[in-house]
């Protein structure tokens, strides 16, 4: 494992620059497609085997979850970034006292977390304006989901320390195992035993916990290029560190998502169908936003390592090749979304009117697949080069200034539409695509770089 993760480093530090940025970047595609899946089939399995109430019901229960994990997921990019700078300065002291305090902090927030999760689950429902006929079954699947938020914290800080060391393939085996048995599960449970999303909730969660464990063992038979039992009892600031990188992070993550919580809650006005049509173009970002998501990830790292290095011109030539990457996956998807929406929009439901309801929603968003690519790589630069509460301040803005004024303006038009309502997503990303590149060249200025744009 040490010298994997040693010369993992030693590629990001020098060399060519697209190979290791590929290499690494390609099993966090892998794992992003099977976390995207792993969510994805709860959602395909209720919408083939149950009614319109319960795909409402998971849609909307997955987003809640998704917030809870944008917190952990979060906080992780912190401990990604420090430890990819103790990596490039070849510090495992450091490398050990972040971890120690990583679990120390995880364990707390999990703890935490679960409790208000399993107290206020129907207060939460309410607030999202659940359509009644997917009430019930709403808060079932988030009190079973915000069970296992132990094993959440664990799996994203366990495949977060491994990306840190420049190891993606590690995570990539960890998501694979939860994919599998969580596809065994929903089909056991929904397809035969007709649990509904209560079933899909369980599979949710046996699924995360037997990761974990899997996960756990994998690490003491391969252990990591540091100590941390040597680390446990030192007096250092390593919980403050991760939370002054990561919070800025985890909140910004979380209110985005919360951002997309309220429009759901606003779309639910408007019906089951609408709440069915709308999760169901939220669950296809997931799947295909992985190119961009997946180089912002791995630009975190590359970027931290070398910034560690002191290596700028290397961490920026970066970025821009993993933008150019991306852009020409996305143009294709930008095509696919916006021609064939119905078509992608099948693989979860059956029902005509969802999918007519999901394929407007989707033709709007699709002109945020355009401008995705560039943005999500910046953001990836400024996590990796710690300038987390800028990343925080751009995505509240976006979030509240754009695209919850715009989304409940939009949806209170005489005769609106799916596809009218939709043009608050792309138009937010606008924002943000500006706020980026405005601060990169400011960066840039200050760093006083003479680095042509490509």
């Amino acid at each position: 494992m040490q010298n994997t993760s040693q010369a993992a480093s030693n590629r990001f530090l020098s060399g060519p620059i697209l190979p290791p940025l590929i290499r690494f970047a390609l099993p966090l595609m892998l794992s992003l497609f099977l976390q995207a899946f792993y969510g994805g089939v709860d959602l395909a399995v209720v919408g083939q085997y149950s009614p319109t109430g319960s795909v409402s019901a998971v849609a909307t229960g997955s987003q809640v979850m998704y917030a809870i994990t944008s917190l952990i997921t979060g906080l992780t990019m912190g401990v990604t970034v420090l430890l990819g700078k103790s990596m490039g300065a070849d510090d495992p002291k450091t490398a050990g006292q972040v971890v120690a305090g990583q679990i120390r902090l995880f364990t707390v927030m999990a703890v935490l977390l679960t409790v208000i999760m399993l107290l206020f689950t129907p207060q939460i429902a309410y607030l999202l304006h659940v359509p009644e006929e997917a009430l019930s079954e709403t808060i079932h699947y988030i009190r079973i989901c915000s069970a296992g938020i132990i094993f959440i914290a664990a799996y994203n800080g366990i495949s977060g320390i491994f990306r840190g060391i420049g190891n993606s393939r590690s995570p990539f085996l960890f998501v694979s195992i939860a994919c599998f048995i969580n596809v065994v599960l929903d089909l056991l449970f929904v397809g035969i035993f007709d649990m509904d999303a209560s079933g899909a909730a369980l599979a949710t969660v046996i699924a995360q916990a037997v990761s974990v464990v899997f996960s756990i063992g994998y690490i003491y038979k391969h252990p990591l290029p540091f100590s941390i039992a040597q680390q446990w009892h030192e007096k250092g600031n390593a919980v403050r560190k991760i939370l002054k990188i990561g919070s800025p992070i985890a909140l910004q993550d979380f209110l985005t998502t919360l951002s997309f919580l309220i429009i759901t809650g606003i779309i639910n006005t408007l019906g089951v169908v609408a709440s069915a049509g709308v999760g169901i173009s939220e669950k296809l970002f997931v799947f295909l936003s992985i190119v961009p998501m997946s180089f912002m990830s791995a630009l975190s790292t590359f970027v931290a390592q070398n910034m560690g290095a002191g290596n700028l011109k290397r961490a920026e030539k970066a970025t821009f090749l993993a933008q150019g990457i991306s852009a020409c996956f996305c143009i294709l998807i930008f095509f696919m979304t916006f021609f064939g929406g119905s078509i992608l929009a099948s693989i979860f439901n059956h029902d005509a009117e969802v999918l007519t309801a999901a394929a407007l929603y989707l033709k709007g968003c699709s002109f945020e697949y355009l401008i995705l690519p560039f943005t999500c790589c910046f953001l990836g630069y400024f996590n990796g080069r710690e300038h987390t509460a800028f990343v925080m301040i751009q995505g509240l803005l976006s979030a509240f200034l754009v695209r919850i004024p715009l989304s409940s303006y939009l949806s209170s038009l005489p005769e609106t539409t799916m596809t009218l309502i939709s043009l608050a997503v792309p138009l937010s990303a606008l924002a943000s695509l500006v706020m980026c590149v405005s601060y990169f060249l400011w960066l840039r200025h200050k760093d006083n770089t003479r680095i042509p744009l490509p």
